[in-house]
């Protein structure tokens, strides 16, 4: 660091790591160097102009203060090969991938949501899974005000979820090609309620559902919350949308949630269903803000309120908070 202004590398340039650097610029980081790294040394566009890629070494973190990797879901990330390496030679880590965010060593931080778990942080913190991330940012001003008690959600997933591949595959059949892309099945005129692979702890849940479960109860701190989910692919390119029941300890009121809402950080409120305004995915592409409407009373089950919420999964969803976090950092005096 010099005079206010950080060294801060990218590792990824596909989808997140394009964002990563979008936003970086975007919200003027103090950044006195930013160097991308991927799997091979190139030059590639990335955020409107073409840019320098070295390829990804641990010789390549030398003289960075801060490393984003932009991680991929499902896969086994960067940041095993290289992330506490990096940490371990005092270049503060946020991890965008699936490997360490229910690792005990490592904070998984949505800066408006749990802040306060940065403290005593070991140089690497996770950034949640995207679908997560938005319904925690929706949820934990509610939860603040009325205690959670129970949560079920189920999600309707975007292709860019998938990285660059599942956005080729939804364009390609739509267009009337057969290849599959990442999918088991079809995606263009269908819904895929899988999104990963099976896992045994829960039988019948796939990877992204479990994520779901244990992300949320470790960044509200309630490590026996219920919480069951479905997740869905959708053929839509960009934004992830959920349908949220949300059970609280005390009665609240749909008035009143959207007043909490409503000033609170990070959410927006779009909610006139009698004049069909609601989140929507169109709207939500390339806004930072969770979206949040349909707010109803559950009328099948006491102090239950029914929620729909939109956010751009690449933004809001991985590449928007992984720089938050970095920010909030240096704003805690924690770089």
């Amino acid at each position: 660091m010099t005079d206010g202004r950080y060294r801060v590398g990218v590792v990824g340039a596909g989808m997140v790591g394009e964002r990563l650097v979008e936003v970086l610029e975007r919200r003027s980081f103090p950044m006195d160097e930013l160097r991308i790294m991927a799997t091979s040394a190139r030059r590639q566009t990335m955020a409107g102009r073409e840019r320098e890629v070295v390829l990804t070494s641990e010789a390549a973190f030398e003289g960075l203060d801060i490393a984003l990797f932009a991680g991929t879901e499902g896969e086994t990330g960067a940041s095993q090969l290289y992330g506490w390496k990096a940490a371990e030679r005092g270049i503060f880590v946020v991890d965008n991938g699936s490997d360490y965010r229910m690792d005990p060593r490592v904070p998984l931080v949505v800066p408006e949501v749990n802040p306060e778990a940065l403290r005593g942080h070991q140089g690497f913190i996770a950034n949640p899974n995207c679908s997560t991330m938005q319904m925690v940012v929706a949820l934990a001003p509610l939860h603040r005000a009325a205690g959670l008690k129970r949560v079920v959600v189920s999600t309707y997933q975007a292709v860019s979820g998938t990285g660059r591949a599942g956005v080729r595959a939804l364009a390609g059949q739509r267009a009337g090609a057969a290849d599959l892309g990442p999918y088991p099945a079809p995606i263009y005129n269908n819904c895929l309620p899988q999104v990963g692979s099976l896992k045994g702890k829960y039988a019948g849940y796939y990877s992204e559902e479990v994520k779901m479960i244990e992300e949320t109860r470790k960044i509200l701190g309630c490590p026996d919350l219920p919480v069951t989910a479905t997740c869905v692919r959708v053929p839509v390119e960009n934004c992830h949308s959920e349908a949220i029941n949300a059970e609280f300890e005390r009665p609240i009121t749909p008035e009143e949630a959207r007043r909490i809402l409503s000033r609170s950080e990070g959410v927006t409120v779009v909610d006139a269903p009698e004049k069909s305004l609601y989140p929507l995915a169109l709207d939500a592409a390339g806004q930072d803000a969770v979206f949040v409407g349909r707010i109803r009373k559950d009328p099948s089950r006491p102090n239950t309120l029914d929620l729909w919420c939109v956010s751009d999964n690449l933004l809001k969803g991985a590449a928007l908070n992984a720089v938050q976090i970095a920010e909030k950092a240096i704003e805690m005096g924690l770089i």
